[in-house]
């Protein structure tokens, strides 16, 4: 039995294994769209208590599960149809996989007799569709027998969450999904995180460069919030009196007013003046990439401590002390072996305590911006800011709103979600659903936000249908300035024209209403209101403001 249509079908089968595995391991929720050859799955679904939330584009049900992640710690789970559905799928997990999100993905096949063959008429064939994921996800498997799927999903949820965390690809084929099956219900399934402390003689090695040190700094990454060693960091930053700076990922991981708080400033060169300046340079869960560095333009002139999980990271943009590590446990191991009040060099930036170097170096960030006419972003982030309560938490598009936020926004005690990771446009609304269904499986309030441009809400704007049919308490805030406007920026600035940027876009207020979501538009100075009242609604809503904002410059006043 290979197909749909065959006659009736057993009470169990391959796809009921594939399910009683995923809720043994704790899984609640699993996000998708149904296909031809995913039949057993389905159908499996139908006799299990996971809730099934289905979007209408994979690469959204993708960024879904990857939400849902983000905003729980859970693993998101994925289950995708063979071919055009399972390619269509891999921007999502593009951005999984960089940012080191924990999912399992679990794809269908074509039966097993149609592998590596070029049967005619067969639907949804590739050659290799293993090969297709496998620079988006840490490791394939595909399972040929029924016997064989409890295991290999329970050890794909150990590695999905041993660091680096992120997603793990199996697929299975038709008919192992479908036929019956002799292996009995399965009872009980166990995943643990492999263990990934770091190296005794590194860490000895690298408090003797920290006790030593007179101007150390600390950069924050997404691997420190992913590690939770926030209480570490904190120890450490007080013990070393070094200034911290947190990246768009590691926004949250250090107190946003703390006296040593740079806030998240990384794009600002009075920020990376600093960071080029200290003689110890302490970089925990970033690759020192793109954005970090300020887009490659950081020199460090003095030694650099790099803790990642993922050992292609290490030294992979500046040599530096590499230590392999999960960022919670090298953290401890630092704190533990560094004494409250280390015998070594007295912090001075050229005799400037570090506090005080903080608060001038946050002042000329300000001042900055004072001098360049921005007052209408000034205001709108922060009317956002005062508008969304402390603890929801934010999921940002690849819009110039984010950009701004990446720098500006206090995380307070409501996580960040954004799409810097891999940068690809459509993270933010699908990523809310996600997150959204996960706080709600976890008893918490469920409210979310999401920003996007007009742009970036267009990959995504089919998901008011997933948001109305499950009735779903998240805001859309779209700030609408009829293109990519990011792009129109780079391109004007680099050209003195922007070209294929602009954009025929829909009316979002009646579009969102045809869905039966309410929406409304407001003018920018209005949308701390409308925000207030759209985070206090009940289920999904849309806010529109047509405006168009500007980045800041972060190297130079403009005229």
């Amino acid at each position: 039995m290979t197909g749909p249509g065959s006659g009736a079908r057993p009470r169990r089968n391959g796809g009921d294994l594939v399910v009683e595995t995923l809720a043994a391991l704790g899984a609640t929720t699993v996000f998708g769209i149904p296909g031809q050859h995913a039949l057993g799955l389905f159908d499996a679904l139908s006799r299990s208590a996971l809730r099934f939330v289905s979007s209408r584009v994979e690469n959204n049900s993708a960024f879904a599960a990857d939400g849902f992640s983000r905003a729980t710690g859970e693993v998101g789970v994925l289950f995708l149809s063979t071919g055009p559905g399972a390619l269509t799928s891999l921007a999502g997990l593009q951005e999984a996989y960089a940012t080191g999100v924990p999912m399992v993905v679990v794809a269908s096949q074509v039966p097993l007799e149609g592998l590596g063959a070029r049967r005619k008429g067969m639907l949804h064939q590739l050659d290799d569709q293993k090969a297709s994921a496998a620079n988006v996800t840490k490791s394939q498997r595909l399972i040929q027998h029924a016997s064989g799927i409890p295991s290999a999903i329970q050890d794909a949820w150990t590695e999905a969450i041993s660091s680096p965390a992120g997603p793990v690809w199996i697929e299975i084929p038709q008919n192992v999904l479908l036929d019956p099956v002799i292996v009995p219900p399965v009872e009980d399934a166990l995943a643990e995180a492999a263990d990934n402390p770091p190296r005794t003689e590194l860490v000895k090695e690298a408090v003797r460069w920290l006790t030593a040190a007179e101007r150390p700094a600390i950069i924050a990454g997404g691997g420190t919030r992913r590690g939770r060693a926030e209480p570490w960091l904190l120890s450490l930053a007080e013990k070393l009196r070094a200034p911290v700076v947190c990246t768009p990922g590691g926004k949250g991981a250090f107190p946003w007013n703390h006296e040593l708080s740079l806030q998240s400033w990384i794009e600002d060169r009075y920020t990376t003046e600093v960071l080029e300046d200290a003689d110890v340079l302490l970089v925990v869960g970033s690759s020192l990439g793109e954005v970090t560095s300020n887009y490659f333009t950081m020199e460090p002139r003095g030694r650099i401590i790099q803790i990642d999980a993922e050992p292609r990271v290490l030294e992979s943009n500046r040599p530096a002390l590499g230590i392999r590590a999960d960022a919670g446990q090298a953290l401890q191991a630092l704190d533990a072996a560094l004494p409250a009040a280390p015998d070594g060099a007295v912090p001075d930036w050229h005799g400037v305590p570090p506090e005080a170097l903080v608060k001038q170096t946050l002042a000329r960030i300000q001042a900055r911006l004072d001098a360049q006419d921005l007052a209408l972003e000034r205001k709108f982030m922060a009317d956002v800011r005062e508008a969304v309560p402390d603890d929801m938490q934010t999921f940002w598009d690849m819009t110039i709103s984010a950009y701004w936020a990446w720098s500006c926004w206090d995380a307070r005690s409501g996580q960040f979600h954004s799409a810097q990771g891999a940068g690809g446009l459509g993270f933010g609304f699908p990523g809310a659903i996600g997150g959204a269904v996960g706080l709600a499986t976890q008893g918490l309030p469920a409210r979310v936000l999401a920003v996007s441009g007009d742009g970036s809400a267009m990959y995504s704007i089919s998901e008011l249908a997933t948001v109305r049919q499950h009735n779903l308490p998240v805001t859309w805030l779209i700030v609408d300035d009829g293109g990519y406007g990011i792009l129109r920026e780079y391109m004007e600035h680099a050209f003195g024209k922007a070209t294929a940027t602009e954009l025929a876009r829909p009316d979002f207020v009646r579009l969102a209403e045809s869905f039966g979501v309410p929406a409304r538009r407001v003018k920018p100075e209005d949308v701390g209101e409308a925000l207030r009242e759209a985070l206090a609604a009940e289920g999904p809503n849309v806010v529109v403001v047509n405006t168009l904002l500007k980045m800041f410059a972060p190297t130079h006043i403009q005229p």
